[in-house]
């Protein structure tokens, strides 16, 4: 008989990880998963650009960059493991003028604190040597940055989750949760679940689900929708690795990048445009409920309020190629709107606070018998075997939150 049974909501690479972490760590446990697409790895996983972060980025002692670390170390040993796409491509951080050589200052000072391995700086010389039809001042490069197929990662978590015991059901919305005098009772329809723990990895749901169980309404998760221009086939091999911009400290997006796939196609991607839809990858898509609840949120508002023009910049880029790719032929000119044509689009689940500020680290919540995971944008992919321990040690742990 089970120790106990513990119910994982999401099957995205997150849930699908931290389902696997607790069948190596507790064997005795029984593991359900319930997803309510018809598939695994169908929202933020399947729509991921593959870039496996070497920890660049983020802020020192921060859970991003711990289980970044971490998290890219465990991917790549695990994708050698099972024969899964892996490759090494390297990445260039580009500063195109003097006003950005600062912020690539202090991005070398954080990438230093958070031991990212290999990085070095170069020059334009350097900058040509590493990508030939780049441009720049000065840039950092980093070897180890990788590029994978998250979908199939996920979809290998989800063969390992079943192999070792535990189950993956699709097609299974949860639509209650409730607490009582013996444990948790999941409702997906009239079917009911009982269970010990249950840990929510619900990504663009995430407050929505967390509510269920009595979480904050805060962070609510508002949608942004990345768009990606693919690069024609005559100009892809311009591009040997992956090319980004100086990200803006202010926002917890990257900009604008060059990235090689593992199919060996190009990608331009992703901008930031708020989606009308949690799950609205078509311009058109609008869902009227949704967007009722992100005007309704007084965080949205302060947003909005303060960082009306750069929304107004990214929607101007959505419905215009050439505005667009104005952006990224900073970095590589002789790629330009006549050499791209639309391609996928994404939506990242973007936690945000009551008091406006977009939450840029890993959230997780503990509410009793519930562990929540209420924010896991990039790089969470990256980090999603190291984010599983972390919350397994959460589960393991004695501490009860009173609520």
């Amino acid at each position: 008989m089970a120790d106990r049974v513990i119910v994982v909501v999401g099957a995205g690479i997150v849930g699908l990880a931290v389902a696997r972490e607790i069948g190596r760590r507790r064997p005795g446990d029984r593991v359900v998963v319930l997803e309510k697409e018809d598939r695994v790895a169908v929202h933020q996983t399947g729509h991921n650009s593959g870039v496996v972060h070497a920890g660049i980025y983020y802020r020192p002692g921060s859970s991003k960059a711990v289980l970044c670390v971490r998290g890219r170390a465990m991917l790549r040993d695990y994708c050698a493991e099972r024969s899964l796409p892996y490759e090494e491509c390297g990445k260039l951080v580009i500063a195109v003028d003097d006003q950005e050589m600062a912020r690539l200052d202090a991005l070398e000072e954080r990438a230093g604190h958070n031991a990212v391995p290999g990085l070095r700086r170069v020059d334009a010389a350097g900058i040509r040597d590493i990508e030939p039809f780049a441009e720049g001042i000065a840039a950092l490069y980093s070897p180890h940055t990788a590029i994978t197929d998250f979908r199939r990662v996920a979809e290998a978590f989800a063969a390992d989750v079943v192999a070792a015991g535990g189950e993956v059901r699709t097609s299974s919305p949860v639509d209650r949760i409730t607490r009582t005098a013996s444990g948790i009772e999941i409702g997906v329809g009239e079917q009911v679940l009982h269970a010990d723990r249950v840990v929510l990895c619900a990504g663009l749901q995430a407050d929505t689900v967390a509510g269920l169980a009595g979480g904050d309404p805060g962070p609510r998760i508002v949608p942004f929708r990345g768009e990606y221009m693919d690069v024609v086939p005559e100009k892809k091999d311009l591009v040997r690795g992956l090319v980004y911009p100086v990200p803006d400290p202010r926002y917890p997006f990257l900009g604008v990048h060059f990235t090689r796939r593992v199919s060996g196609t190009v990608e331009v991607g992703p901008n930031a445009v708020l989606a009308f839809a949690r799950e609205g990858y078509r311009r058109a898509h609008f869902e009227p409920r949704d967007m009722a609840r992100t005007l309704a949120w007084p965080g949205f508002r302060r947003m909005a309020r303060q960082h009306w023009r750069t929304g107004l910049e990214e929607m101007y880029g959505s419905v215009s190629v050439a505005a667009y790719m104005r952006r990224a032929q900073r970095y590589i000119p002789a790629i330009g709107a006549a050499d791209v044509v639309r391609g996928g689009a994404g939506v990242r689940a973007q936690a945000l606070d009551a008091d406006g500020t977009l939450v840029d680290d890993f959230r997780i919540d503990r509410l009793g018998a519930v562990i929540a995971v209420r924010n896991a944008p990039s790089p969470a992919a990256t980090s999603s075997l190291a984010i599983a321990e972390h919350v397994v040690d959460v589960i393991d742990s004695k501490h009860e939150d009173s609520r």
